[in-house]
């Protein structure tokens, strides 16, 4: 009786011990760190949710029970690997979050894992799941931040009250994807600059309440 009874015991703080939690954590994490290591070692293309699961030493089910494919799979595991990055700063201006964000963003496309990227948008040409996922585990963070970024440049005068941010956001980030992808020029933080500066300048044009400062001065010293 003694031993059933510190068994059932409550943890020092007062709640039961959870003792899958931790176990499932680890076995998560283990497969996010094997995706992408398999992912780097062999392509998308054959990748399988069998050779993750061998690699991270879980079953199948496992696998199944966070993921319902490959693709939503591969998605989350460069999104967790990039998350932390890619947050927008904010600096008092509009100009300068966009443009460090952005600088960050082509730092990943050009490591290693903008091999993952180009797979991952070339694979979901021919596979409307894959290209869904993308859109709505990694792109869909990003841009309701990036929303948030824009309409605090509102808030402040930098940019006008009826700014269509879909528009410019694909704007910005479209010349991201062509150069990755097209690769007919380089794709340098000086690009980010100009491009930034032509965009949102454009976009405040007409926006009565223009900040005389020039932005793009502690940008471009920092390159």
């Amino acid at each position: 009786m003694v031993r059933s009874h510190i068994l059932r015991a409550p943890s020092s703080n007062g709640e039961r011990r959870s003792p899958g939690r931790p176990r499932s954590e680890n076995a998560r994490r283990a497969i996010l760190h094997s995706t992408l290591c398999l992912l780097q070692r062999i392509g998308f293309p054959e990748l399988t949710i069998e050779s993750i699961a061998i690699d991270a030493g879980v079953s199948k089910a496992t696998v199944y029970r966070w993921w319902p494919n490959k693709g939503a799979l591969v998605v989350d595991a460069f999104a967790s690997s990039t998350e932390s990055k890619l947050h927008f700063p904010d600096t008092g201006s509009v100009y300068q979050d966009v443009a460090l964000q952005m600088q960050q963003v082509i730092a990943i496309f050009r490591s290693r894992r903008g091999k993952i990227v180009a797979a991952l948008l070339g694979a979901g040409q021919s596979d409307p799941e894959l290209l869904e996922a993308f859109r709505a585990r990694f792109l869909r963070p990003r841009r309701q931040e990036a929303y948030k970024t824009l309409r605090r440049g509102i808030e402040r005068g930098e940019l006008p009250a009826d700014l269509d941010l879909d528009l410019v956001l694909d704007i910005l980030y479209g010349a991201i994807y062509m150069r990755f992808l097209i690769r007919h020029d380089e794709l340098s933080a000086r690009y980010v600059t100009e491009v930034c500066q032509l965009v949102l300048t454009g976009a405040a044009r007409n926006c009565i309440a223009i900040s005389r400062s020039d932005p793009w001065i502690e940008l471009e010293a920092q390159e």
